[in-house]
C-alpha cells in the first residue's frame, strides 16, 4: 500500500468525519439549544421526538473521528488533547448531561424542567466549547517546545475563540430549525421557521468574521486565499457559502420544507472545507505539518484498512435508520 499517501488520505478521513459529525450531531445539539424558545410544552414534545431515534447514532462520529486523529497523527494528537484539556472535558460533560436529561425529561411536573434546562445546558456548553476549540486551533498561538505542548490550560480561551463559540451555538441552532422545519408540522415547525432567521443571521456574521480575521491575522492564509492562481482554485467555497446561505434565507417560508435544512449542512461543509484548505497542509497551524506529525507506516496501513470498511458500515446504518423513521412528527405520536 506503499502508492497511498497517508498523511493526506489521513487529513481528508479525518476532516470527512469532522463534516459528518458536525451536520448530523449538529442538529442535535441544535434542537436543545432551541429547546427553551418554543413557546408550547407541545412544542417541546415533538421536538424530542424528531431526536428520539438518531441522537445516540449521531455522536458515533465523535469517537470515529477521535480514533483516526489519535491514530493517523499521534504526535500532533498528544499536543493538541493537553492544549484543549478544559473545553474538551467540558464538552463530554455536556454531552453526558443532555443524554441523561433526554432520558429523564419524561418526568412529570418540576422534575421535567429541570431536565429539560438540563438538556439545553448540555446543549449550549457541548456546542460553544466545540466553536472555541475550532477558534482556538486556528487563531491561537499553541506553545509547543520539544515536541509537548508547554501552554497553560486557559490558552484556548480568547476573543476570537469564544466568538467562534457563540458562532458554532447559532449555526447549530441553524441546523436543528432546520431540522423541524423538515420534519415537523403545524406550530412547531411555524417556530422553526422563525427562529431560523435570526440564527441565520448570526451564522452568516460568524462565517464572516472567521472569513476575515484569519488572513488578516496570518499572512500564509492571505497568500493562499488571494495569490493567483490557488486564489480561482479557492473561489468555489466562498461562492457556495454565500449561494447556500441565500438558499436558507429564500426557504425557510417555502413549500420545499427540505431546503433549508439541506442549504444549512451545504454552507457547514464548504465553510470547514474552507478552513482546511486555509490550514494545509499543516496539523497544527505554525507547528507541523501532517507529513511531520503522522503515524508510523504499519499503523497507517491498518487504520486505512479500518476506516475504509468502518465508514460505509456506519453511513449504512444511520442512512436506514433516517429512512426508517422518516416522515413527519406530529404532536400526537408517542414514542
Amino acid at each position: 500500500m506503499s502508492w497511498i499517501d497517508f498523511p493526506t488520505f489521513f487529513a481528508c478521513a479525518a476532516g470527512v468525519v469532522i463534516a459528518l459529525y458536525v451536520t448530523l450531531d449538529g442538529f442535535d445539539l441544535g434542537v436543545g439549544i432551541l429547546f427553551p424558545f418554543a413557546p408550547r410544552t407541545s412544542d417541546r414534545d415533538v421536538m424530542m421526538r424528531s431526536l428520539a431515534p438518531m441522537w445516540d447514532g449521531n455522536e458515533t462520529w465523535l469517537v470515529l473521528g477521535g480514533m483516526v486523529l489519535l491514530a493517523g497523527f499521534p504526535v500532533a494528537f498528544s499536543i493538541l488533547l493537553p492544549a484543549f484539556y478544559v473545553p474538551l472535558a467540558l464538552m463530554l460533560l455536556g454531552l453526558v448531561l443532555r443524554g441523561v436529561a433526554f432520558e429523564f425529561r419524561a418526568q412529570e411536573g418540576f422534575l421535567e424542567v429541570v431536565w429539560s434546562i438540563a438538556f439545553t445546558a448540555g446543549s449550549v456548553l457541548a456546542a460553544f466549547c466545540q466553536g472555541a476549540v475550532l477558534g482556538a486551533f486556528i487563531g491561537g498561538d499553541i506553545r509547543v517546545t520539544d515536541a509537548h505542548f508547554s501552554g497553560g490550560p486557559f490558552d484556548w480561551l480568547g476573543l476570537f475563540s469564544c466568538l467562534t463559540g457563540l458562532g458554532v451555538v447559532a449555526g447549530y441552532a441553524l441546523l436543528g430549525a432546520g431540522w423541524l422545519i423538515w420534519r415537523t408540522e403545524g406550530n412547531t415547525q411555524i417556530f422553526a421557521r422563525e427562529i431560523a432567521r435570526p440564527a441565520l443571521l448570526a451564522t452568516g456574521a460568524a462565517i464572516a468574521l472567521v472569513s476575515i480575521w484569519t488572513p488578516i491575522m496570518f499572512p500564509d492564509v492571505a497568500a493562499r486565499w488571494f495569490a493567483w492562481p490557488s486564489a480561482l482554485l479557492l473561489a468555489p467555497l466562498p461562492i457556495a457559502a454565500v449561494l447556500a446561505w441565500l438558499a436558507v434565507w429564500r426557504g425557510l417560508w417555502g413549500q420545499r420544507q427540505w431546503l433549508p435544512f439541506a442549504a444549512s449542512i451545504v454552507m457547514f461543509v464548504v465553510s470547514l472545507a474552507g478552513i482546511g484548505a486555509s490550514i494545509w497542509p499543516d496539523a497544527i497551524p505554525g507547528v507541523m505539518t501532517i507529513r511531520q506529525g503522522v503515524s508510523a507506516p504499519r499503523t497507517q496501513a491498518i487504520v486505512a484498512g479500518a476506516v475504509v470498511v468502518i465508514v460505509p458500515v456506519i453511513l449504512a446504518y444511520v442512512s436506514y435508520s433516517y429512512w426508517v423513521f422518516r416522515g413527519k412528527i406530529g404532536p400526537r405520536e408517542t414514542l
